[in-house]
């Protein structure tokens, strides 16, 4: 598993990560279409040129595996997506390690949907507490979920 700045053309994975039903339901949210191409362009756009953002593409043997970012604000926050055929590898723990050696501002936060227990132990085994929760929409679920607010100080 390497980290590694985001090509123009892992984007195009990007968007088939996004179709993955499975990981709509567990990541909670998703745009009200994730089909539409143009839709995803103009958010992945907008990251890509934010200044207060730092992304990295996670790859694996040459595959582009998922994503991971922090936007870097008063409370600086980590988000990571990771195709389902990759779950249960050990590749996102791995990329969160090497996330956060690179990206070391503390207090980091994290938003994570309580049914979400894959992601709530990689961050738990790296630190974060929950601190508060919070109730939002899900898109992907249409309905009012719960989320972790986690913090690793």
């Amino acid at each position: 598993m390497q980290l590694r700045e985001v090509h123009p053309s892992d984007l195009d994975a990007f968007f088939a990560h996004q179709q993955e039903p499975e990981a709509n339901l567990m990541a909670a949210y998703q745009a009200r279409n994730p089909a539409d191409r143009a839709v995803f362009d103009h958010h992945w756009n907008s990251i890509l040129n934010d200044p207060n953002i730092l992304v990295r593409t996670i790859e694996h043997e040459g595959d582009v595996v998922g994503s991971i970012l922090v936007f870097d604000g008063d409370m600086p926050e980590i988000n990571f997506w990771t195709s389902t055929k990759y779950w249960g590898k050990g590749l996102t723990t791995s990329a969160v390690d090497a996330f956060l050696a690179e990206y070391t501002k503390r207090p980091l936060t994290a938003h994570v949907v309580q049914d979400n227990l894959g992601s709530i132990k990689v961050l738990e085994r790296r630190g974060f507490k929950t601190v508060g929760t919070e109730q939002i929409f899900s898109n992907a679920r249409a309905e009012v979920v719960t989320e972790n607010i986690m913090q690793l100080d």
